[in-house]
């Protein structure tokens, strides 16, 4: 009698508990003026979750000889941050076992799966770049089951974006999009895709943090959340409470591929600007301001009379720049762009990237401890000629090795000690760069003994090496440095 009395008790202290949770969670929303979240992200999955469709890719890679250098087989990559697509084919294997150490390469087919979105009834739909770059094929499949073959539109690598096109037979549930802007850290959002194979997967989170940079790239101001998003999430899109598209999920941070609650997307806002210059005009245009910048560390915060560490330092104006036509100078902090604070570098490439050509813009700058405000017309950018990656296209070509300049945070979570090098963004498949053995995330510190300390140290020696026809060099890979030789005759 005592044990049900007691067990009874404590069923209503658990509803009590339940009762006081839920009162407590709408003062505090009334309080702040924020809608609670919902007993059931239901409603809005059944609702938005035909805008969402599963993408399936079929590209023809050259296989390498030696396992070791075969990551479709399982290998786990290097880097931290990652673009997450590539689930493997079961024939992504080449028939008839392993094969030996030196065996040339041979061509196979491999099979990828990603995530994609409405965004007009009559079939356009946007994913990730890396989901469809290089495809040979792709499929896009509903939530009724219905299939068709996609044609890409338009592709944008640097922000990582796609639009593709289908002829649906029926007009499609297209998503609306909302303002990313507008997101606080700590809202509730939800993330819909295609995770390992699964389609139409749920999952909800909150916003981590807003702004975040991963060196992926020129043009980045991620969205963080912890919505669980994993392998075939790319290309899918996060929505907030009120059924609005707010990002497009695009990477991870994982030391061994799946989630740890750090997942990153990209702004809708950014977005809405790429997509819709892709449906346009199918390519797309960016504004230019002509500045090499750099972090504002707090060493550099005093030396330059900040009092924190905020904004961006020109360290370069170009000749007959925008820049120079305002009167920029080196050694200028821009602090604010077009009425937005500068809170750290990676934001001005990004604000004055969506500017469009032929604005003016004001521009606020510390120079000497002095705020001085200057008015800028945004020209055009010249994407053959950007002085962000120096000569590095001739690499690109006979070696099928990518590199882009090592920031900061990536330098710190692959646990280097120093800024120095550059990280390796891409390895083509069957590239010498791939057949020595050289993989993305791996940091390129020497081009032929010489010291590569940055992205134009290492396009100087790089062009060097090439002339030659031999190139060594020295990577660090997790704290551990090699030589690697590749010969380009």
């Amino acid at each position: 009698m005592n044990r049900s009395i007691t067990m009874h008790r404590g069923g209503a202290a658990v509803r009590l508990f339940v009762v006081f949770s839920l009162t407590a969670l709408l003062v505090l929303a009334a309080a702040t003026g924020r809608a609670a979240p919902p007993p059931s992200f239901a409603d809005l999955a059944e609702k938005l979750g035909p805008s969402v469709v599963n993408i399936y890719t079929t590209q023809t890679v050259q296989a390498p000889g030696s396992p070791h250098q075969f990551f479709f087989e399982g290998e786990e990559l290097p880097e931290l941050f990652r673009r997450f697509f590539d689930l493997p084919s079961p024939h992504s294997r080449p028939p008839g076992g392993t094969p030996p150490r030196g065996t040339p390469p041979r061509e196979m087919q491999r099979t990828s799966l990603g995530s994609g979105v409405v965004i007009s009834p009559d079939g356009y739909i946007v994913t990730n770049n890396h989901v469809v770059e290089n495809a040979d094929s792709i499929n896009i499949r509903l939530t009724n089951f219905e299939e068709y073959d996609a044609e890409v539109v338009g592709r944008d690598p640097k922000t990582d974006l796609a639009l593709l096109k289908i002829e649906p037979r029926n007009p499609l549930p297209a998503v609306t999009m909302g303002d990313s802007e507008a997101l606080r850290v700590g809202d509730w959002v939800i993330a819909i895709g295609n995770p390992f194979g699964f389609e139409q997967t749920v999952t909800a989170g909150i916003v981590s943090g807003k702004g975040r940079s991963l060196g992926s790239g020129p043009y980045e101001n991620f969205i963080q959340t912890d919505a669980s998003i994993n392998p075939g999430n790319s290309g899918g899109p996060l929505f907030n409470l009120q059924g609005e598209m707010v990002g497009i999920n695009t990477a991870i941070y994982s030391r061994g591929g799946g989630n740890i609650g750090i997942g990153f997307a990209i702004p809708v806002n950014m977005a809405k600007n790429i997509i819709g210059q892709i449906q346009e005009h199918g390519t797309v245009t960016r504004g230019w301001l002509g500045v090499l910048i750099q972090h504002v560390t707090p060493e550099l915060a005093r030396q330059f009379q900040l009092d924190r560490p905020i904004g961006a330092l020109v360290g370069e104006v170009s000749p007959e720049s925008p820049a120079a036509e305002a009167g920029m100078r080196p050694g200028d902090v821009i602090v604010e762009y077009d009425g937005k604070e500068i809170t750290q570098m990676s934001m001005v490439p990004t604000l004055v990237a969506q500017t469009p050509v032929g604005s003016e813009v004001p521009v606020k700058v510390i120079r000497r401890g002095q705020e001085t405000e200057l008015l800028v017309t945004i020209g055009k950018l010249d994407e053959d000629d950007q002085p962000a990656a120096p000569r590095t296209r001739e690499a690109e070509e006979k070696l099928g090795l990518g590199v882009q300049e090592l920031t900061e945070e990536v330098a710190r979570s692959l646990g280097l000690k120093e800024q120095v090098g550059v990280l390796i963004s891409h390895v083509e498949p069957g590239s010498p760069a791939q057949r020595a053995g050289l993989r993305r995330g791996e940091v390129i510190v020497e081009v032929n003994q010489q010291p590569a300390g940055n992205l134009t140290e290492y396009a100087e020696l790089m062009a060097a090496a090439l002339e030659k026809g031999e190139v060594l060099l020295l990577v660090n890979r997790g704290g551990q440095h090699r030589f690697v030789a590749i010969s380009v005759r």
